[in-house]
């Protein structure tokens, strides 16, 4: 596995017997890199920042479950390559995560079109995040998803603070959801290695 990959290809797809033998290790160091691409802003909104990994460790986590071979692993890679980083930008999983039903619903009302609010500020610019092209996240009615897939567009010199080691603020900007936190260094080390 490697974090500069760009895309899943059918070629990276293990069969079923070499994964399930070789699946302990992967997940140990998939799981101990996601460690530091994982961000909480606020008390319950939570980054995944996605790599070629993460969605290669889900494609073959999902074809482990569902038992679809090379006719399901076209369609997984389809869904998940969109969410591996090309080289300028970040791509995180939004998760709202609140364990109570009753007051998870409540809440999600009371959040629509939270994926048009979150920002990167880097020093003193401020890098808008834009949902991919997943369906809208928000119903008509207000209410918004718990997940959101959302993308982090640099330009060369952002990229080249970002590696410096300019101050790295993730925010979301909502009404009802104003929170902010800073990148530590280890996550900043980390998510650097998908401009490489």
């Amino acid at each position: 596995m490697s974090a500069i990959q760009r895309k899943i290809t059918p070629a990276d797809i293990l069969p079923d017997a070499e994964y399930a033998m070789r699946r302990d290790a992967l997940r140990k160091a998939v799981i101990a890199a996601k460690k530091n691409r994982r961000m909480e802003v606020g008390p319950f909104a939570t980054f995944y920042f996605e790599n070629y990994d993460t969605m290669w460790l889900q494609v073959m986590e999902m074809l482990r479950i569902e038992k679809g071979g090379m006719a399901q692993a076209e369609g997984e890679m389809e869904v998940y390559n969109p969410l591996i980083p090309q080289g300028r930008e970040l791509i995180a999983t939004l998760m709202l995560e609140i364990e109570d039903a009753v007051t998870r619903d409540r809440t999600l009302r009371k959040l629509g079109g939270i994926e048009e609010t979150v920002f990167l500020e880097l020093g003193s610019t401020r890098i808008k995040a834009t949902p991919t092209e997943y369906d809208d996240r928000t119903t008509p009615d207000g209410k918004t998803s718990s997940v959101h897939w959302l993308r982090f567009v640099f330009t060369a010199e952002q990229i080249k603070a970002f590696e410096s080691g300019e101050r790295a603020v993730l925010g979301v900007a909502h009404r009802n959801y104003g929170h902010m936190a800073v990148l530590p260094d280890a996550v900043r080390a980390e998510l650097a290695k998908d401009f490489a």
